[in-house]
C-alpha cells in the first residue's frame, strides 16, 4: 500500500493549542496532508499557516465555505498560505450548510450550484495574476489583479460533495473531492462510475476513534456520528435515501426531543462499521484497507479524541502510521 495516501483531519473537538500540538507530533507519521476543519470555531486560514510551520506535510482546508468569505477573498487566502507553507497547501471548498450560512454568517443560501462554478472559476483567474473581468450569474467583477505573486497558478482546488449534482461538478472542474459520511458501499458505485469520466484524488474523511478499550473507541464515534445526523439535515437526508432511514429518524427524533444527551446511543453498530473507522488499534487498521478497496485514494481520518488528547492522539498515531 505504499503509493496510498492517508491524511489527518484535526477538528472542532480540539482547542487551538491542542491543535497545534497534534500538528507537530504527526512529522514522524509523515500523512499525505494535515486537514484542519471549519465551522463555528477556529478561523481556517490563520490555522492553516500556523501548522504549516508545525509539519513538513501537506495542509488542507476541509472545508472553507463558499458563503462567508468572497471568492477574490478566498483566492488571496489561497495565495497568501501557499507562500507561507511553500506550495503546501490544498484548498478545499464546500457549501457547508444553512444552519451555519445563514444562522452565524446572516447569508441567504442559495443557489450552491452556480456559486461553486462561479467560486472556482474565480478563485483560478485570481491565482493566475490576470485583470480580473468576470461577468457571472452571480458575481459581476471587473479591473483587479492580485497584488502579491502566487507560487503556483494551480493550487489544487477538492470540493466537498454530497449530492448527486455536486458530485458531478467536483469531477468536471476540480483537482479531488471530499466525501463525508458516505455508507462504503454506496462510494464504491459511486467512484467505480465517476473515475471512468475522468481520475480525481478521491479523499474521503472519517469520523475516527481509537483506544485499546473498544467500547471507549464506539461510543465516541457514536457521539460524533449522531451530532452530524441531528444537526446535519444535509447527511440526514443522504443516509436515510442510502440505506439508514430508520436509524436517522430514530436519532432525529431523539434529538427533538432531548438533545444530544443520549441520541448517540441508538446509532447501530452497522452504522459505525459503514461509516466510521473505530475501535482497537488492529480494528481500526483493518477497516483503513476496507476503504482503499472502495476506490478511496486518500482517506482522510479524523482524530476524535478519547480521554486525554496526547495520550490519544499518540495511540491515533501509532495505529496508523505504517499503513502509508
Amino acid at each position: 500500500m505504499s503509493s496510498m495516501k492517508l491524511s489527518y483531519s484535526l477538528g472542532s473537538l480540539l482547542s487551538v493549542n491542542e491543535l497545534l500540538l497534534c500538528a507537530k507530533k504527526t512529522s514522524y507519521a509523515k500523512p499525505e496532508a494535515v486537514w484542519v476543519p471549519e465551522t463555528w470555531g477556529m478561523e481556517n486560514f490563520s490555522m492553516l499557516s500556523a501548522i504549516s510551520q508545525n509539519t513538513s506535510s501537506k495542509i488542507g482546508s476541509s472545508i472553507i465555505n463558499i458563503f462567508s468569505r468572497s471568492p477574490a477573498l478566498i483566492a488571496m487566502g489561497a495565495a497568501t498560505v501557499d507562500t507561507i507553507s511553500e506550495q503546501r497547501l490544498i484548498l478545499g471548498l464546500g457549501t457547508s450548510s444553512v444552519p451555519i450560512v445563514e444562522g452565524l454568517h446572516g447569508y441567504k443560501f442559495e443557489k450552491p450550484l452556480t456559486r461553486m462554478r462561479e467560486y472556482i472559476e474565480i478563485i483560478r483567474l485570481v491565482l493566475s495574476g490576470k485583470k480580473i473581468d468576470y461577468s457571472g450569474k452571480i458575481f459581476q467583477l471587473r479591473g483587479f489583479s492580485l497584488l502579491i505573486k502566487p507560487p503556483r497558478q494551480d493550487i489544487p482546488i477538492y470540493i466537498a460533495a454530497i449530492n448527486e449534482k455536486m458530485v458531478e461538478l467536483a469531477w468536471e472542474v476540480a483537482d479531488g473531492t471530499i466525501f463525508y459520511l458516505r455508507p462504503i458501499s454506496e462510494m464504491k458505485q459511486t467512484i467505480a462510475r465517476m473515475q471512468k469520466k475522468r481520475v480525481l484524488d478521491v479523499a474521503c474523511q472519517f469520523i475516527t476513534s481509537v483506544s485499546d478499550d473498544e467500547e471507549v473507541a464506539m461510543e465516541r464515534a457514536r457521539k460524533t456520528l449522531a451530532f452530524y445526523v441531528s444537526v446535519g439535515e444535509i447527511y440526514r437526508k443522504f443516509l436515510a435515501k442510502n440505506g439508514f432511514r430508520k436509524e436517522t429518524d430514530a436519532i432525529f427524533q431523539e434529538y427533538q426531543k432531548s438533545g444530544l444527551k443520549q441520541n448517540y446511543q441508538i446509532v447501530t453498530d452497522r452504522m459505525l462499521e459503514s461509516l466510521t473507522i473505530c475501535g482497537t488499534p488492529e480494528k481500526c487498521r483493518a477497516q483503513i484497507r476496507t476503504v482503499y478497496e472502495a476506490g478511496i485514494t486518500h482517506p482522510i481520518i479524523q482524530f476524535n479524541p478519547t480521554g486525554n488528547v496526547a495520550e490519544s492522539f499518540d495511540l491515533f498515531l501509532k495505529t496508523f502510521s505504517d499503513v502509508n
